[in-house]
């Protein structure tokens, strides 16, 4: 009994060994963590780029069904639709949308002021069949979905798209 009181006082914690072990475990650890988290967020950015364009498309298409329910007044291929000047033939800009009161704003994810998107459109394509289409364009800060001369169709938009 005597000795093993002795034992029991005569602990000394770990040795440098022993920690340096754990150290390096450590830092494998978070080599491997450090890279997997930071594509989780860039990916969850881009998801939130893809909502956007679609909260685009959705002002549009109440937009388009605005203009239906309204007597609006077009001068050439422009419209005016509560006070916000629209181009119904080609689509519809994120400045109309928002001034038309169809789109309050859209916060670019990537912004580091929380500013909204510099630029964007959603075009509308009606084809041979009388089946309308959107394209989607959003210029943000780091990524942009489509480009200006070539939007994206926005039922096939993926997170390769967000570019």
């Amino acid at each position: 009994m005597k000795r093993f009181k002795e034992i029991l006082k005569n602990q000394r914690g770990l040795t440098l060994v022993e920690l340096l072990a754990v150290i390096v475990i450590l830092g494998i650890i978070a080599a491997i963590a450090v890279p997997s988290i930071g594509k989780i967020i860039d990916n969850s950015k881009k998801d939130a780029h893809i909502a956007n364009a679609e909260q685009l498309v959705a002002a549009a298409r109440l937009a388009q069904a605005d203009q239906l329910n309204q007597s609006t007044v077009f001068e050439g291929s422009q419209a005016t639709v509560n006070n916000a000047s629209i181009s119904p033939k080609n689509g519809y800009n994120f400045e109309q949308l928002v001034e038309g009161g169809y789109l309050e704003s859209l916060i670019d994810p990537d912004s580091s002021n929380k500013a909204a998107y510099t630029d964007g459109y959603v075009e509308v394509v009606k084809d041979t069949n009388n089946r309308i289409t959107y394209k989607v364009f959003l210029d943000g800060a780091k990524y942009d979905i489509g480009s200006n001369s070539n939007p994206v169709l926005y039922t096939e938009i993926t997170r390769e798209d967000v570019k």
